[in-house]
């Protein structure tokens, strides 16, 4: 039998986790074993890994620095929820309302992603950044001077205030800075796993396919891609707005988490804090940064008993967890016990012929 190259066992084993990580956590939930807190951070804890996923795929593994996801989050969020009201009486089953909601929201975002990809993309390093920056806070203060209702004679749409709307016994969607009122709360944590699954399996594929090859060849000498006939544009484009489409699916299940979302729930410390998750988990190591959201979101609820220190401790274990990572000992020691703990585990394990595993 042909062996499985290394790329598809990791690919497996991080398939496995999140598969056993959501049993152990379902399993918990149905037996009532979760405080409520933490119950109610399962969905947001989905989110954010897919956000940290999607965003990888730019910044691990097209090389370039974004900072404007919670953009398309918040795209995909409030156009999610736009869609899911006005289907409310056409379609009455609310799953099948939450993934039409969602992959509505990933649609938008993925033109405003195309749109701002063209421009944007012929920058690099720090101007890429600071435009992608910029385009958040836009979308921001768009969404805040929108006013959207719906009702018998349509989609209504303002920047006045909400009487400019004209509503006849309509539903008030998006009421400038008070955000989207009135949502309905569709979002599941099975929903969660499985926007999680679909994010982890459009990325590994991507970073398996000859147009992830491409992508990273790309990033580690654009010079050289460019001399074999590899279009750099198209690569970087084409991962800008798959990782766009993405955040605004998870922004759309994020939204319908909760009855009420304002804007500034999607400024520029949410692109940081999902920037934070890509880096602390290692740039392009998915693994890595699927670990590092769910801890990260998690942790602030686990230290909430410790009042007024609990953001400080907080930073402490971040400023420790990015000191360990970047010491070469600490980096070795580890290294050599994970071969320790695999090799005894090996030993243990008998081999087909029932001899044991030297």
């Amino acid at each position: 039998m042909k062996k499985i190259s290394k790329f598809t066992k990791n690919n497996l084993i991080t398939y496995a986790i999140i598969i056993v990580a959501f049993v152990v956590l379902q399993s918990l939930l149905s037996a009532g074993s979760l405080s409520k807190s933490l119950s109610g951070q399962l969905v947001p804890i989905c989110v954010y890994i897919s956000l940290a996923i999607s965003l990888n795929l730019v910044v691990g593994i097209s090389g370039e620095l974004s900072l404007g996801h919670a953009g398309f989050m918040s795209v995909g969020a409030f156009s999610g929820v736009i869609v899911a009201v006005c289907l409310k009486d056409a379609i009455t089953n609310d799953v099948l309302r939450l993934v039409c909601g969602m992959l509505g929201g990933a649609a938008v975002a993925a033109v405003v992603g195309f749109l701002i990809g063209i421009p944007v993309l012929r920058l690099r390093g720090d101007y890429l950044a600071i435009v992608t920056l910029a385009f958040g806070e836009i979308i921001k203060n768009v969404v805040n001077v929108l006013y959207v209702g719906v009702d018998a004679r349509g989609l209504h749409i303002s920047t006045v205030s909400s009487d400019a709307l004209g509503l006849e016994n309509g539903t008030l969607i998006m009421n400038g800075p008070m955000g989207a009122m009135g949502i309905p709360r569709l979002s599941t944590f099975f929903m969660g796993f499985l926007l999680i699954m679909l994010t982890l399996f459009i990325v590994l594929s991507i970073i398996g396919s000859r147009q992830g090859r491409a992508i990273m060849a790309s990033r580690d000498n654009r010079i050289a891609a460019e001399s074999v006939g590899i279009s750099v544009s198209r690569c970087k484009l084409t991962a800008f707005v798959i990782s766009a489409a993405l955040a605004g699916m998870a922004g759309a299940l994020y939204a319908m988490n909760y009855s009420t979302v304002a804007a500034k729930k999607f400024d520029f410390n949410t692109s940081i804090l999902v920037l934070v998750f890509v880096v602390l988990g290692g740039l392009g190591n998915i693994r890595g940064g699927i670990i590092a959201a769910a801890v990260l979101t998690v942790l602030p609820e686990l230290l909430r008993s410790m009042q007024d220190y609990r953001m400080l401790v907080y930073a402490i274990v971040l400023i420790v967890v990015m000191l360990g990572r970047n010491n070469a000992t600490l980096k070795n020691y580890l290294s050599k016990l994970g071969g320790s703990v695999t090799g005894l585990f090996r030993r243990s394990v008998p081999a087909s012929n029932g001899k044991e595993v030297v």
